[in-house]
């Protein structure tokens, strides 16, 4: 069996390195041989706007994905043309863009905070009529790990962020008070079936994932989130890992974001699941029977980011794993994590903290 991949970064890495023992391999586009899918697997030059590159991709590949959800829906469109592709086309448009994201969240019966759409001058009055202060703006297209979206407090400040995004088309959200950000990590495969992970509590730090503790145990959340992801997939007649970002509020989970791939926030599965996301995102894709997401303990996962740690700091500690990605540093850059398992949630975090401490 093969899978081609759309994009080569470490998403594309670790579903490569979960398929070899399945006898599974990966083709990329969309990054060079030194990219960290590139130093795992096969990938081929050119891209994503290479036509024959996406014919010869589609042509060797039993079944076409994409590893992040910028990957042009054209791209995507042309690869179709030779091979399946999932999850679909539909589901990773509907993933670009925050307007439409948030327009498919409300019609499926899922919360989000109050928006307001901007696209002129105008709107931006509107926008501090109906959501007060604060409030985030966000450009609609290409954001990702806090980019294009500035804080505001003010009509001064907000026009002045709306002039750094260059007056893109973007989306004013109303500020959500939260107690926590969780998110959900479902697989769904070619007959239907489903299956969830735990829900993941999550700590972001200037818009990037910095920590994940798992499981978050809370029943109730658990079914609802379960039921929204459910419907969001059966729309999409879905096949992959789609991930759905919360706020957990007083009043319960407001959606803040839908990723239509393998999501950072589920990099524990690897070794705090009977099966790993990126192993069951290719038996989804594939048509293969899905694979147990039971939990093996209370995981705990750190981003390494802008720089590598010495690695011999983090293997001290026991049961520490590390995932290097090959990439080089520079600030913001995800360049790595390492998860740990303990039996309980207070052991987990007490390992992340020694985590923590051994990797500044």
């Amino acid at each position: 069996m093969r899978v081609g991949i759309l994009g080569a970064g470490q998403l594309g890495r670790m579903i490569a390195l979960a398929g070899y023992p399945l006898g599974i391999d990966c083709i990329f586009l969309g990054g060079g041989q030194d990219s960290p899918a590139g130093q795992v697997s096969r990938i081929l030059p050119g891209g994503l706007d290479d036509n024959a590159q996406l014919d010869a991709l589609a042509a060797q590949s039993d079944v076409v994905t994409f590893e992040f959800e910028n990957v042009p829906v054209d791209a995507l469109q042309r690869a179709a043309g030779g091979a399946p592709v999932h999850p679909s086309v539909d589901a990773l448009a509907a993933g670009q863009d925050r307007l439409e994201e948030k327009r498919l969240l409300r019609s499926a019966g899922i919360p989000t905070a109050p928006y307001v759409a901007v696209s002129e001058a105008a709107d931006l009055g509107r926008a501090e009529a109906k959501l007060g202060w604060p409030q985030v703006l966000k450009a609609r297209r290409l954001g990702y790990d806090g980019k294009s979206q500035r804080i505001v407090h003010s009509t001064a400040e907000l026009a002045a962020a709306w002039s750094e995004l260059n007056r893109v088309p973007s989306i004013a959200e109303g500020w959500v008070r939260f107690e926590r950000e969780v998110s959900l990590i479902g697989v769904r495969g070619a007959g239907g079936q489903t299956a969830f992970y735990p829900l993941s509590e999550n700590v972001h730090t200037q818009g990037i994932l910095s920590t994940t503790v798992a499981p978050y145990d809370d029943p109730d959340l658990q079914l609802t989130a379960e039921a929204w992801l459910s419907a969001l997939m059966n729309r999409f007649d879905y096949r992959g890992v789609l991930t759905v970002e919360f706020f957990h509020t007083d009043a319960g989970l407001v959606a803040n974001e839908i990723a239509p791939r393998v999501h950072n926030s589920g990099h524990w599965t690897i070794e705090g699941a009977e099966t790993s996301q990126f192993e069951n995102h290719l038996r989804g894709v594939l048509g293969l029977p899905l694979g147990s997401t039971a939990t093996r303990g209370h995981a705990a996962m750190l981003n390494l980011i802008a720089r590598m740690p010495d690695p011999t700091a983090i293997l001290t500690i026991p049961g520490a794993h590390l995932h290097d990605y090959g990439k080089q540093p520079r600030p913001g850059r995800k360049l790595g994590h390492c998860t740990l398992l303990r039996p309980t949630r207070t052991e987990a975090l007490k390992a992340l903290n020694q985590l923590k401490s051994a990797t500044t």
